[in-house]
Formats: structure tokens, C-alpha cells, sequence
């Protein structure tokens, strides 16, 4: 019997909830100031959003001259190796 009891109680609230929640949410409407506000936060969130975009290009952009500068350093660190061996053997062959 009081589990009865407490589920009609707890059926009972509820209901009353529900029904003051829908009469006081119907009759709400925003403000000029608050459509104002939301709409600058709207477009301050968009304009920071293209701000990351324009970012993150930038960064994907620099990555790119990055990897190229070290593919560059490679290449004359590799020119550089031939030419001491170069060297260094005609060096040797010289002193005999």
C-alpha cells in the first residue's frame, strides 16, 4: 500500500511540474536586448570560428615550408657527405 501511495504522489508532482513548467515557458519571450545579445554572441562566435580556420591554415602553411627547409637541409647535408668523401679520397690518393 505505501508504494502505491508514493508512486500516486510522485505521479502527482510530477503532473503539477509539467503543467507549471509549459504555462511559464509559453509565455516567455525575449527581450530586444536579449535577441541583441544573442545575436552578437552569434556572430562573435562565427567570426572566431573563421579566426581558427585562417589559423589553422596559417599553421598547415608554415608545417609545409617547415618540411620543405628540412628536406632541403637533407639534401645538402647528403651534397655536403659526397663532396668530403670526395675529398678526403683524392686527399689519400695524393699522400701515396
Amino acid at each position: 500500500m505505501n508504494e502505491r501511495t508514493f508512486s500516486i504522489k510522485l505521479l502527482v508532482i510530477s503532473l503539477f511540474l509539467i503543467i507549471g513548467l509549459s504555462l511559464t515557458s509559453c509565455g516567455w519571450k525575449p527581450s530586444e536586448e536579449e535577441i541583441q545579445t544573442l545575436e552578437e554572441t552569434r556572430s562573435a562566435a562565427l567570426d572566431a570560428e573563421k579566426t581558427q580556420q585562417e589559423k589553422k591554415a596559417e599553421a598547415n602553411d608554415l608545417q609545409s615550408q617547415v618540411d620543405r627547409k628540412k628536406a632541403e637541409l637533407e639534401k645538402a647535408k647528403a651534397e655536403k657527405a659526397k663532396v668530403d668523401a670526395a675529398v678526403t679520397e683524392r686527399h689519400s690518393g695524393d699522400s701515396e
